[in-house]
């Protein structure tokens, strides 16, 4: 049975590791990934196309549909390639939220150089989904593959009324099935019309590929916003959210006061079952009046929690300062001027872990970890608190 409450001795023992890690933020515990690095001279991977058409279904009229920005990717590994799905935005609209989204493709043999589809492969179109895609579209994709190769891809639908987590699946990542709303059915549609965001699928390393993984029988998801939710399915497209002892949505992890996530912690690319427990990449995004000083205000950086794989509702470690913040000129640049690396794509290739980012909500950019080699952890100045 899933528990939600820590002993106070494991409290304790938490708020020591706590304060021992903040001591040394420069290193990473030997749970967590990392270093990270990007490769010199590469990115951004990904940039908008001013030149690509498509014919829109629902004005019927051609349009640049990726000249905006190209951002938020999620990531996949096929037939030896990696193919990154990104979200693309129009310019039918002055700023992000009130443009039209579209899921893109780009396949590479190494991860770092892409070629592109010229057409999007998920897009608000005339089907059963369109009351809740038209006219924001379909955003921020997670992709993950299951043992007997069907891709998932957990998205947003924004209608730019309610934004709601959805389900697709492919077996070539172009040609995708819709699936609609994850929580539509769960508790009599309790948590349907809610805004939903940000979900990470389970997944572990098997037989050298990243494949979904079931716990007790049934697949597990991370997923939220500005909290840390969780929900069970037995079938993928169907999420059950949930819920504490009140019948209220159980939050697993929250923003916190004078930390780079002191605003949101927003599920990242889909979570990891190691010998040390689930890893769940996340990003967090900084309060200037209450959060880190060393960071901006507003500003997206990506953190790691771990939690317990016998308990994955029970939260063990969590690290103290990001791993990975936006440093470069193209991560803050872009419609996002507060800076941002938003980490949703991640993925095992060639045995080392490629993370695929939205760079300030404009570009898409890759950085690699190699665990016989790692690169030193993403510095961060002063450290000391």
């Amino acid at each position: 049975m899933i528990k939600r409450y820590f002993s106070s001795v494991l409290m304790l023992s938490f708020f020591i590791t706590q304060i021992t890690f903040a001591q040394t933020a420069n290193t990473l515990p030997d749970w967590a990934l990392g270093g990270f690095s990007r490769p010199p001279g590469k990115n951004p991977i990904i940039s908008p196309d001013s030149t690509a058409m498509f014919t829109d279904p629902m004005s019927m009229s051609e349009i640049k549909w990726e000249i905006n920005d190209t951002f938020n990717p999620g990531a996949a590994v096929k037939d030896g390639k990696v193919v990154v799905i990104y979200r693309a935005e129009d310019n039918s609209g002055v700023k992000i939220g009130t443009r039209t989204s579209r899921l893109g493709y780009a396949e590479s043999k190494d991860g770092l150089h892409f070629k592109r589809k010229s057409e999007p492969v998920l897009f608000p179109a005339d089907d059963d989904q369109k009351t809740f895609e038209w006219p924001g579209g379909c955003e921020d994709p997670r992709i993950a593959m299951t043992e007997d190769g069907t891709y998932v891809m957990l998205y947003t639908q924004w209608n730019r009324k309610v934004p709601r987590l959805a389900a697709a699946t492919s077996k070539d990542l172009v040609h995708w099935t819709k699936h609609g709303p994850l929580f539509q059915d769960a508790y009599n549609g309790r948590f349907f019309n809610i805004a939903t965001k940000s979900a990470s699928i389970l997944t572990q390393v098997k037989g050298n590929k990243q494949v979904i993984a079931r716990l007790n029988g049934q697949y597990f998801m991370y997923w939220g916003e500005r909290h840390v939710y969780a929900a069970t399915s037995t079938n993928l497209t169907d999420w059950q959210p949930l819920v504490d002892d009140k019948g209220e949505l159980l939050i697993l992890a929250s923003p916190r006061k004078g930390y780079f996530d002191s605003d949101m912690t927003e599920c990242g690319p889909p979570a990891l079952l190691t010998d040390k427990g689930i890893v769940l990449l996340y990003n967090g995004r900084n309060d200037a009046a209450k959060g880190d000083k060393r960071f901006g205000e507003g500003s997206y950086s990506a953190g790691q929690m771990l939690f317990d794989k016998a308990e994955p509702t029970r939260l063990i470690a969590r690290l103290d300062v990001p791993f990975f913040r936006p440093r470069e000129a193209f991560e803050k640049r872009g419609q996002y001027l507060s800076g941002t690396v938003f980490i949703e794509g991640m993925v095992w290739f060639k045995h080392k872990w490629h993370l695929y980012y939205g760079c300030a909500d404009s570009r898409v950019g890759v950085a690699i970890y190699d665990p016989k080699h790692p690169a030193d952890p993403d510095p961060v100045e002063d450290v000391a608190r």
